[in-house]
This record gives C-alpha cells, sequence and structure tokens, in this order.
C-alpha cells in the first residue's frame, strides 16, 4: 500500500447517495468516510499502536484509536472482541449522540442510536460497507457518517459462541 493508498471503495445510499470510503497510510492508519451529504469522519491509529492485520483500522484499543466528524473530536470505544459475538460491539458518543454498532448476525450489525435500531450494516473489511436503514427510522446524515465508518474500520457481524465453541473442539481434535 503506497502513502496515499489505494482509491476510495464508493458506495450508494438510499438517503444520501455516494459514500466514499478510504484507508490511507503504508499501513492504514488512517480511514476516511465522506460524501456529499454526511459530515466527513476520520477514524486514526496512534503511530506505533500494534496492528492487528484483522481489523481494517488495525486496532480495537480506544487509547489508539481517535476519531473525529467534521473537525469535532467523538469519543470511540470498540468492545474487545473475545469470544462472544457481544464482545465485537463499537461504542461512539459523538454531538450528544450515542451510538452502537453490534454484530447480530454472522454477515451483519446493528447500529443502535441512543437506544434504537435504525439501521443494519454489513462489511467485509474490504472497505464497502452496504447499509440498510429501518423503515419508519428518522436518519440523519451524522448517522450515516458514523455507520459507515464504523463498518469500515472494525467490519460486521461474527458468529454465534456455540459455532466459535464447535470450530476451536474441531480444530483441538486430531
Amino acid at each position: 500500500m503506497t502513502e496515499t493508498g489505494p482509491m476510495p471503495a464508493t458506495t450508494e445510499d438510499d438517503h444520501y447517495g455516494d459514500v466514499a470510503v478510504e484507508l490511507s497510510g503504508e499501513r492504514g492508519e488512517m480511514l476516511t468516510v465522506s460524501g456529499e451529504r454526511i459530515p466527513r469522519t476520520t477514524l486514526t491509529r496512534a503511530p506505533g499502536a500494534e496492528v492487528d492485520d484483522h481489523i481494517a483500522i488495525g486496532t480495537r484499543d480506544p487509547r489508539h484509536l481517535t476519531l473525529s466528524v467534521d473537525g469535532d473530536e467523538a469519543t470511540i470505544v470498540p468492545g474487545k472482541g473475545r469470544l462472544r459475538r457481544r464482545s465485537y460491539r463499537v461504542d461512539v458518543r459523538c454531538a450528544g449522540v450515542s451510538y452502537r454498532l453490534v454484530p447480530d448476525s454472522i454477515p451483519g450489525s446493528r447500529l443502535i442510536r441512543d437506544g434504537k435500531h435504525i439501521g443494519d450494516f454489513s462489511s467485509d473489511g474490504d472497505r464497502k460497507v452496504i447499509a440498510e436503514w429501518r423503515e419508519g427510522a428518522a436518519v440523519e446524515p451524522l448517522d450515516a457518517a458514523v455507520g459507515y465508518t464504523l463498518a469500515a474500520a472494525f467490519g460486521t457481524g461474527g458468529q454465534p459462541m456455540w459455532m466459535m465453541m464447535a470450530d476451536a473442539i474441531s480444530t483441538a481434535l486430531p
């Protein structure tokens, strides 16, 4: 990957038109989400942070992540990503609004704003993100910006615990 990185991945959102996701830096230190009708977000991994190649942004450690939305800092707290699907959640507090992206199926995650499920996201970690907004949800530009950022940076979905345990057991057997 070069200093500027590959071309941004672009998705057409039903509410907000084209949304671009760009991962830049030699080791993917910065993820930027932008579009004509959404605020620009930047998620940055601190220099020197240990990099996990299974995570697009490289870490789940909140001490090494900085999120800004339209230039204003937001708080981001990813779960540790352990055995339980729910441990892969990512929480954000931005402009007085609380968000949570949490896996709810093998391929997808739900976006929750202030306790209400407003959309579903899927991404394989390749910067391509698909959003499906819940019917009747009053989706705001900030919701889209945060949802696309979290889905692109951390991926979506997760196996249920019983499936992970079955995989671990079958791997351990001769």
